[in-house]
């Protein structure tokens, strides 16, 4: 007679089923995940914020991937969107949008897009922020392997003159972007960021 091997009871198909699927979801919720940090101006009171408003510029979006890249398509998709989410977070973090009266701290939003870009330091492309030391990232090189690797920076400023107006409060928010990404997943992600952002902006002065 010829034997056969015995194939494993249901039971441990379906929970061998599971693991399996469960692994999977992890392997995908990992490379979803926001990575977000965010220091203010050590010597800024923010207790004395209570409106805000985007400056003149509004944001810009910065790519490092191909040098065929063109930013201005991004820029007009996802532009809308991080103002109308960034002003969502704002509204539930009780800060009031300034109307026709100048804001207490103005925003600047920066998009930055690379794809297997070795040697290059993190935030290179930012202004820097030498007063009180917060550089965009923490120093290091990078390698973003075969992936594109996106990042949202989020700048807050104290009113003053256009072109003087000094950074009191930055937030990184970072994640990777999936080729196969659908639109909404997408936006999905920029809500997330922008939310994460605006969570960490104080309302007071840190002591």
């Amino acid at each position: 007679m010829t034997s056969m091997t015995s194939m494993p009871p249901a039971s441990t198909r379906l929970v061998a089923s599971i693991v399996v699927v469960g692994l999977a979801l992890g392997v995908i919720l990992e490379a979803a995940k926001i990575k977000v940090r965010a220091e203010p101006d050590p010597d800024f009171d923010f207790a004395t914020v209570k409106t805000w408003a985007w400056d003149a510029e509004g944001g810009r979006v910065l790519m490092a991937r191909y040098a065929t890249d063109d930013p201005a398509p991004l820029k007009a998709r996802i532009d809308p969107l991080i103002r109308q989410y960034v002003a969502d977070a704002m509204t539930t973090k009780g800060l009031t949008l300034a109307v026709d009266v100048p804001p207490d701290v103005q925003l600047h939003y920066y998009v930055l897009v690379s794809l297997n870009v070795s040697g290059h330091e993190m935030g290179q492309f930012l202004p820097s922020v030498p007063y009180w030391g917060l550089p965009p990232f923490a120093p290091a090189t990078t390698s973003l392997n075969a992936v594109t690797r996106g990042s949202m920076v989020l700048d807050a400023m104290a009113s003053g003159t256009a072109g003087e107006r000094r950074v009191v409060w930055r937030g990184v928010a970072q994640s990777t972007v999936g080729d196969s990404d659908s639109p909404e997943v997408r936006e999905a992600r920029l809500r997330e960021a922008s939310d994460e952002l605006v969570k960490r902006f104080p309302r007071k002065k840190k002591k």
